[in-house]
């Protein structure tokens, strides 16, 4: 049995999108039980170098919307980074998975093999589908959902395991 494109990248990013919903959710309520300025979870990072949970949140919906975008073919859609409440990064996850609701797996056959070319940061790519999504896209979008989760649980937000695999 084979995994198609779409199969590993819409149906992965949707579920875990909607795990961070959830966590991003207990933090908030957190912040207000401990009568916590939220500002100071949506500032925070692990170390100085670091981009904040802000950040961390913006790039992993970018890696969520940029992957099946590309692979499909379409333009990625452009987001402003200006989210600064809990609030507004809910509601760009929530654009983010309408967003992967508009792809079907029509949408992605052959990608495996189409050449996908980008820009991050100072680098450039240029790789095949396949080994932009398993290699650079999904690992990225991780990357940045796991950093967001620590960076909350560092700081004394009550998550597991549970919750950030999206089964609670």
């Amino acid at each position: 049995m084979t995994i198609s494109m779409y199969e590993a990248s819409v149906p992965v990013f949707s579920a875990s999108l909607k795990a961070l919903s959830n966590v991003l959710n207990i933090a908030e309520q957190n912040a207000l039980d401990r009568k916590i300025d939220p500002q100071v979870f949506l500032t925070s990072r692990l170390a100085p170098d670091m981009y904040a949970l802000t950040r961390q949140v913006q790039i992993a919906t970018d890696h969520a919307k940029g992957a099946p975008s590309r692979l499909a073919g379409r333009e990625v859609p452009k987001y402003e980074d200006n989210e600064a409440s809990f609030a507004d990064l809910q509601a760009r996850i929530a654009r983010t998975v309408d967003h992967l609701a508009t792809f079907s797996a029509a949408d992605m056959d052959g990608s495996d093999d189409r050449m996908i070319e980008l820009k991050l940061g100072q680098r450039e790519f240029s790789m095949a589908g396949m080994q932009y999504l398993l290699h650079l896209a999904m690992p990225n979008f991780y990357f940045h959902v796991t950093t967001a989760y620590d960076i909350l649980r560092h700081n004394g937000v009550p998550l597991s395991k549970a919750i950030f695999m999206g089964s609670r």
